[in-house]
């Protein structure tokens, strides 16, 4: 039994994993410009070029991934390698469009730690400069789509503020509950009426499972990290929880990571601060940040294997959210308290970034008043002059090596 119908995007004959991998690696190497910018390819690619969805189907699958915790982009990817070869075809999927960006981050890391790390370094200052503009452009458009209207900027504030009052993955939580509720209780956006049928084979049983997994690990997780002194464990634990928590897009990971790995000091300040100015400036998903502070890790497991075991732990909570949520989508996105919920839970984390943007990202970014000439100027690159943020990074990296020469 499956839970499709046909369609145009369902007519397209199934494909061998290795072309996913192939076409998803390619991707991965040349998609730069963020989780929208990376829809767009995705676009261009499989419903214009190889036609193996329709634009109806491809914009529902959109708005799955957009409803859902975790990275969008890197969900939609998943999905359109399930459609295509089943499930070898959406770990190729991920796999191609992961691993470029992975493994610079990586090479990165390891190339900051030969320098002797992030403090003292001019170049590596104005990685952390960069970051503030771009997690400001972050703000700027997710408050424009998110809270348009006084109620959910409203929500948004009062997120910020608990945030920064109570700084915790425990407030962290409450806030996107709280957004949620409110949602419920004084937002009423209008549900879908249209109908979509998604290309893809996935049954109710499975589908279930898989949710069931993703929720027994959200909750089993802390429990077995608070009762073990394995680091790996909760290595696991920590990037697992934020890969399950992170509505909005991928920067919205900054705050949960930095409290998952610099408060416990695993990560310093400098080093967290230096690789989410880095992973501005290679393609790929934004999630590729946890190779990084893997491999920049200071307990063991580290490295290598830290970077592999952070980067499974978070992108495994979207595997399990597509595959479960398939089959139910349908029905569920006509519920008008849904929408409501998301809505509130939308605005509650554009508060969450804004809190990101004042601590870490300004307080360790913005030292000197040629810091924060910079970060105008890199601001006004990304936002007016639509330059690619590689390059905003690039010249934001040399402008703090002069800054620091002078």
């Amino acid at each position: 039994m499956t839970d499709t119908t046909k369609d145009a995007g369902a007519k397209v004959a199934p494909g061998p994993w290795r072309e996913v991998l192939l076409v998803f690696l390619r991707l991965g190497l040349t998609s730069f410009g963020g989780p929208i910018a990376h829809l767009g390819y995705f676009r261009e690619e499989f419903v214009g070029k190889r036609r193996w969805l329709d634009d109806r189907a491809y914009a529902d699958l959109v708005a799955l991934c957009q409803f859902l915790p975790g990275p969008a982009s890197s969900q939609v990817g998943i999905a359109i390698g399930l459609s295509r070869a089943g499930y070898a075809g959406a770990l190729a999927a991920w796999t191609g469009f992961t691993l470029p960006s992975a493994v610079a981050l990586v090479v990165f890391a390891y190339g900051l730690d030969a320098l002797g790390g992030a403090g003292g370094t001019g170049w590596l200052h104005g990685l952390k400069v960069a970051a503030v503009a771009v997690v400001a452009q972050a703000v700027l458009g997710m408050m424009r789509t998110l809270t348009p209207d006084r109620e959910r900027a409203t929500i948004a504030v009062v997120a910020a503020a608990v945030i920064l009052a109570v700084p915790s993955a425990w407030a962290q939580i409450a806030v996107i509950v709280l957004g949620g509720l409110t949602g419920l209780v004084f937002l009423h956006p209008k549900a879908p009426t249209d109908h979509v049928s998604l290309p893809l084979n996935v049954s109710r049983r499975t589908g279930v499972v898989m949710l069931a997994i993703f929720f027994v690990l959200l909750a089993g997780l802390p429990l077995l990290a608070a009762g073990t002194s394995s680091q790996g464990v909760k290595l696991i634990d920590a990037f697992y929880r934020a890969g399950s928590l992170v509505f909005g897009g991928g920067h919205v990971v900054l705050p949960l990571l930095q409290e998952a790995v610099v408060q416990p000091g695993w990560v310093d300040g400098q080093s967290f601060l230096a690789g989410y100015g880095a992973v501005q400036a290679v393609p790929g998903p934004l999630f590729t940040f946890a190779a990084y502070l893997g491999a920049v890790m200071k307990p063991e497991p580290n490295g290598v294997a830290g970077a592999a075991l952070c980067l499974v732990a978070i992108f495994l909570p979207s595997f399990l959210l597509v595959v479960g949520a398939l089959p139910f989508w349908e029905s569920f996105r006509r519920r008008s308290a849904a929408q409501a919920a998301v809505t509130g839970i939308n605005a509650a984390v554009v508060g969450l970034l804004l809190a990101a943007l004042y601590n870490p990202v300004w307080t360790a970014g913005i030292a000197t008043a040629g810091d924060f000439a910079m970060a105008c100027a890199a601001f006004l690159l990304l936002f007016m002059w639509k330059t690619p943020p590689w390059a905003v990074v690039v010249l934001c990296a040399i402008g703090g090596a002069v800054i620091a020469a002078l």
